[in-house]
């Protein structure tokens, strides 16, 4: 019999420890498969701070650092000045990246740092029980927003490739999704994209990738789903913001 689909080598053995329906292990795949297709999986270097991917580096078979909690773009840059001609990832969280990382990445993106970031907006902090982040949408209940955020209280959500791309150093800034098929692909498609980028030495990338939370939403995966399409895209609709006519 064909075979018509395998595990890529892109990632390790280690089951991931992720909750039923939490997109992060497409993601990752995701990433790991355009590594092994770039045949760039053995010169790779991620960065993994803190959240619920603290321990990517037990899942992706490149070579894995691991940085403080939002320095992940610090340490990523200075790896990537010591080997410049080696591909170097950040994979961030929204409470990671748009919280306590914020100064980071927006210098990373300033200083047009040589490196992609990878960034999944669940629009809560995961790993932590479920706390507002930076990019909870208006009126979303969490733990620390029992009523619903509140723009008079707790101000209004960070639309993070909107901003990146704005600032001159940003070289490439899309934002895509892993809701279904369609999108999936479309993911991976950026994903390659902003490696591409980095491997001609262009400047800051980074892919932002709308992922589920069923756990801390309290939806089942499918409902979690369905919410990402209607309400998440809303705030934070597909698209390349920055880098659409490049040709790598």
């Amino acid at each position: 019999m064909k075979k018509v689909f395998a595990r890529t080598r892109g990632l390790t053995d280690k089951p991931f420890h992720y909750c039923p329906g939490c997109t992060h292990g497409i993601i990752h795949r995701l990433i790991a498969e355009v590594m092994c297709e770039m045949d760039i999986l053995g010169e790779t270097i991620g960065v993994s701070p803190v959240g619920c991917t603290y321990n990517n580096y037990e899942y992706f078979a490149c070579d894995m650092v691991q940085a403080a909690h939002g320095r992940a773009p610090a340490v990523a840059t200075g790896i990537k000045r010591v080997h410049p001609d080696q591909p170097v990832f950040t994979y961030q969280g929204d409470g990671d990246l748009a919280a306590i990382g914020t100064a980071e990445i927006i210098h990373a993106a300033a200083r047009g740092e040589k490196i992609t970031a990878f960034f999944a907006n669940n629009a809560i902090y995961g790993m932590t029980s479920g706390q507002m982040a930076p990019t909870t949408l208006l009126g979303q209940v969490t733990t620390t927003s029992p009523f619903g955020r509140d723009a008079a209280v707790e101000g209004y959500p960070i639309n993070v490739s909107e901003m990146l791309a704005t600032i001159r150093g940003a070289v490439y800034i899309e934002r895509v999704a892993v809701n279904n098929f369609k999108e999936i692909s479309k993911a991976k498609k950026a994903i390659a994209k902003a490696f591409r980028v980095q491997q001609q030495k262009l400047g800051f990338s980074m892919v932002e990738i709308l992922s589920t939370c069923p756990t801390n939403w309290g939806k089942d995966p499918v409902a979690s789903l369905r919410w990402l399409e209607d309400e998440m895209m809303a705030q934070y609709p597909l698209g390349v913001f920055r880098g659409g006519d490049l040709e790598v």
